[in-house]
Formats: C-alpha cells, sequence, structure tokens
C-alpha cells in the first residue's frame, strides 16, 4: 500500500465503518484485509443472532462493536456515527463484496479537495455474482437519478463510500435513509464535491442477500422520486 505517501494522512485518523447483521461467515475475508493503516474500526451489529460480534472480536480484538437500537442501515448511521473518532471515514460493506484492500483509493480524492468518494460498480468494471435483474435495476436507478438531478453517476447503490467527517454532519437526513441513493443525494444538496471511484465487487462470499429484490428496487425509485420532487 502506497497510501502512506498520500501528503499528510498522517495527520488524520481513519475509521473503517462496517454495517453487520449475521455475516460471522464473511467478517473474516473483511476484516483480515483491511490496511494497517486504518485507526479505527467501528462495528455496527444489528442484533445478529450468529457468531458475528464474537468473530469480529476474535480477529480484531482492537475493534469498536456497537449495538443499534433498532434495525436497518440508516437506523445504524443515524444512531452509531457520532461514535466516530476519525476525521476520514470509510464505509464497507460486511459481506465481502467490497474489498478492503482497495480502500487507498477512496482515500487519495479526498486529499484532493473531493468531500464524499462514492463508489461505483460499473465504471470501467462490472460486479461479479449480480443477477441480471440486479444490473437492471441499477441501471433504472441510475437513469432515473441522472434525468432528474442532473448528474452523471454510474452507481447509485454501492455501500463502499468515504468522506470526511465534517462533511458528513452537513448532510440533512431525513428520519428513514434506508437507501443509498439518498445518501448520495442528500451529499449533493448539502452542496458536497462528490467523486465516483471504480471498484471491484466479487458479491458476497456467503449466505444470501438480507434484501429483497424487487421490493428494494421499487423502495429506492420511489424514495429517489420524493427526493426529487417532495425533499
Amino acid at each position: 500500500m502506497v497510501v502512506r505517501n498520500i501528503e499528510c494522512i498522517d495527520k488524520h485518523k481513519i475509521t473503517g465503518l462496517i454495517c453487520a447483521y449475521n455475516e460471522a461467515n464473511n467478517l473474516p475475508f473483511v476484516l483480515n484485509r483491511i490496511p494497517d493503516w486504518v485507526d479505527e474500526v467501528l462495528l455496527i451489529d444489528g442484533h445478529s443472532t450468529d457468531e458475528t460480534v464474537q468473530i469480529a472480536k476474535n480477529i480484531r480484538p482492537d475493534i469498536m462493536i456497537v449495538q443499534q437500537p433498532k434495525t436497518g442501515k440508516d437506523d445504524a448511521l443515524k444512531y452509531d456515527m457520532g461514535l466516530v473518532t476519525g476525521d476520514i471515514i470509510v464505509m464497507l460493506d460486511a459481506d465481502g463484496a467490497t474489498d478492503p484492500t482497495e480502500m487507498d483509493k477512496f482515500i487519495k480524492p479526498l486529499f484532493e479537495g473531493y468531500d464524499f468518494v462514492k463508489g461505483s460498480r460499473f465504471l470501467n468494471t462490472r460486479p461479479q455474482k449480480l443477477p441480471w435483474y440486479r444490473h437492471f435495476g441499477n441501471w433504472v436507478l441510475v437513469t432515473e437519478t441522472n434525468l432528474l438531478f442532473r448528474t452523471k453517476f454510474t452507481d447509485v447503490c454501492s455501500g463502499y463510500n468515504a468522506f470526511w467527517n465534517t462533511a458528513w454532519k452537513e448532510i440533512d437526513f431525513p428520519d428513514d435513509f434506508g437507501y443509498e441513493p439518498l445518501i448520495i443525494l442528500r451529499a449533493k444538496r448539502a452542496g458536497l464535491r462528490i467523486i465516483e471511484v471504480s471498484h471491484h465487487d466479487n458479491g458476497r462470499i456467503s449466505g444470501k442477500s438480507k434484501l429483497p429484490n424487487w421490493g428494494q428496487g421499487w423502495g429506492a425509485f420511489k424514495a429517489i422520486w420524493k427526493e426529487r420532487f417532495f425533499g
């Protein structure tokens, strides 16, 4: 890793943030691949019923684990983001789809003037193991977003994001922001400088997705529409 050669990075604390629910089989891949220049790892657990918490502690004794009060990624981020002490936050998926060894690609743009670095699984690459209907769903959501908000995104559903802690605090989130596109759109509304970064997506390592397919897609479509006209 050459990330420590980025100017001024040693002056800033970096936090890896992971939201997890029953990901005991996948966490070893994620936690063991987090670069050693990451100063803090925060795992937000959604009341897992498997060995997620114990495995995380075994792999990283220094990990900070908190239990979110309810369920859902929006609840996790809303409740526990205040516990982060890093200057820079990098969000990772707990299922192994986002490879922590690519974190350096997300850090550099922040030192080039950007506030928010969003991942894209479709920028000069294609995600592995993604069913055709999820490919189609992403195309629909990206097209809707770009038409309604005059953006040029290639992906609005990636869970790989990095941002300054101070920038996150400038975002005004609704009570329910359970869809990835809303995080990006609210960041845009806050006037943050956003850039897309390509990353590989090798798919979930083990188990099945916790998200319903068509229901999740339709909910995200309505959320984007509502954000444009009623947000």
